[in-house]
C-alpha cells in the first residue's frame, strides 16, 4: 500500500479504536459477563462488529443488559484489562515523533479516561454510562448518556480532532477492527484495519492481520 507523501517533520494524527484493538477485550461483553449475559450479550456485539445492526440501538439494548450492576464493575473491567501488545511502544514513539494520538470508543468514558490518562493519549471520546444511587449504592441504569459515539461521531472526532491539533486531513491515520470504525478509517489520509471484521478489512488501505499495534510504526515510514 501506498503511505501518503508528506513533507518531513509533518506532525501526523492517529486515532484508534479501543475495543479489540488498543485492547484484547469487548468491554460490553466483559460487563455483560458479570450481570450473566455474557453470551447473549456478546452475540448481539459480534453482530454490530460486523455491520449486520444499527450500532446505536445495538448498544442501548446491550446496555440496558446491566441495569442493576453495582458501579464498583466498572472498576473491576478497567483493572482486568489487556492492552494489545505494542500498545505503549506505539503511544511511546509517536510522541517522540512529535505526532498525536487519540482514541475513540463505542464502549464507555468510565473505561477509556482512565487508560487513556495512564497511556498519555492526547484525546479521548466514548459513551457516558448513567449511574444512580438506589438506596444501596451507586448502579448502573441501563441507560447510555447522551448521543451514542457510533461510526458518525468517530469519523466527526477524527475530523475536529485534526483541526484542534492543526493536522492537515492527509497526515491522518485512522485504525479500527469493526464496522462501526469504518466511516473514520473511509476519512482519514490512511485508514488502517487492525485485524478486522470483513466490511472493514475489504474497506481499509492498510492491513494489520497480527495483534501487535506497534507494526502502524512501519505503515508511517
Amino acid at each position: 500500500m501506498a503511505v501518503p507523501a508528506l513533507p518531513e517533520g509533518t506532525p501526523r494524527l492517529v486515532v484508534t479504536d479501543v475495543d479489540s484493538t488498543l485492547i484484547g477485550q469487548e468491554v460490553i461483553d466483559e460487563l455483560a459477563a458479570r450481570a450473566g449475559a455474557r453470551e447473549r450479550i456478546a452475540a448481539i456485539t459480534e453482530r454490530a462488529m460486523r455491520g449486520e445492526l444499527d450500532f446505536a440501538a445495538s448498544l442501548r439494548e446491550r446496555v440496558a443488559a446491566l441495569a442493576g450492576l453495582s458501579a464498583s464493575v466498572l472498576e473491576e473491567v478497567r483493572e482486568d484489562l489487556v492492552l494489545n501488545s505494542g500498545a505503549r511502544e506505539l503511544v511511546a514513539r509517536l510522541h517522540a515523533r512529535g505526532d498525536r494520538i487519540g482514541a475513540v470508543s463505542g464502549g464507555f468514558c468510565a473505561i477509556l479516561d482512565p487508560l487513556g490518562a495512564s497511556l498519555g493519549l492526547d484525546r479521548t471520546l466514548a459513551n457516558g454510562l448513567e449511574i444512580a444511587d438506589d438506596g444501596s449504592g451507586p448502579r448502573l441504569t441501563g441507560r447510555v448518556l447522551g448521543p451514542v459515539v457510533d461510526a458518525a461521531a468517530k469519523r466527526r472526532a477524527l475530523t475536529a480532532w485534526a483541526g484542534e491539533l492543526g493536522v492537515a486531513e492527509e497526515a491522518t491515520t485512522a485504525m479500527g477492527d469493526g464496522a462501526n470504525d469504518l466511516l473514520m478509517v473511509e476519512a482519514a489520509g490512511l485508514g488502517v484495519a487492525y485485524c478486522a471484521k470483513p466490511t472493514l478489512d475489504a474497506a481499509a488501505a492498510a492491513r494489520i492481520p497480527v495483534p501487535r499495534l506497534d507494526a502502524l510504526l512501519a505503515l508511517l515510514g
